[in-house]
């Protein structure tokens, strides 16, 4: 949301964007809830393919998960098996969210949305340690993903060294990018992302501002 459209919200509306970008709900509960369950049911307006395609990833993974059970036991398999895709749904959230919400962030409205500022300045460029770099598939390189997704996880690297103009992305490190926690809402008249503390600041700037 905008600072504006926030502020124009009912209390309910407010009340549930808080709860969304909730830390807790944004990368504990939502990951398992996305890869756990709503990824096991079809869009209404998938097709037949894709359809048939989902119905037999679920019939894979019930067998898969009944001959494992068997093996080690429901219990084992339940507690490796959630465990597992916590943190990695947590890790897969969080890499995406960092991607886009971060200091310095290009964000426009459809009319003035410019396809390689959005691709150069509205996607970072997550720079990580190399082990982190190789377990990621490279996606810190997220600015030329965008620019042109088919360009292969493993020739990102060596795209951004070859290419001059990549080289005025400012990266985002590990450290830096917990920052983008801070983060809430966009003020437009700043352009930038800013965190709830920001609404005091405009509350008190528009009971200043005398009414015509």
């Amino acid at each position: 949301m905008t600072v504006q459209e926030y502020l124009e919200s009912s209390r309910w509306k407010r009340f549930a964007y808080r709860l969304a970008r909730n830390p807790v709900v944004l990368f504990v509960i939502a990951p398992l809830f996305i890869f756990v369950v709503k990824q096991r049911f079809p869009k209404a307006e998938a097709s037949r393919r894709e359809r048939h395609s989902v119905y037999w990833t679920n019939l894979a993974i019930f067998g898969l998960a009944a001959g494992l059970s068997w093996v080690f036991g429901i219990k084992a398999y339940l507690v490796i098996q959630l465990t597992a895709m916590a943190v990695a749904g947590s890790a897969g959230v969080w890499l995406f969210y960092v991607q886009h919400q971060f200091e310095g962030v290009y964000w426009e409205r459809g009319g003035e949305w410019d396809y390689t500022m959005a691709a150069l300045k509205g996607s970072s460029f997550y720079k990580l340690p190399k082990v982190l770099q190789w377990f990621s598939g490279s996606i810190g390189f997220h600015h030329i993903h965008h620019l042109s997704s088919r360009i292969p996880n493993y020739h990102l690297e060596k795209c951004h060294k070859a290419e001059p103009l990549f080289q005025s992305v400012k990266p985002v490190t590990l450290f830096s990018s917990l920052k983008s926690l801070t983060f809430r809402l966009w003020d437009e008249q700043r352009r930038k992302l800013v965190g709830y503390g920001h609404l005091r600041r405009v509350r008190r700037q528009q009971r200043q501002t005398p009414r015509s």
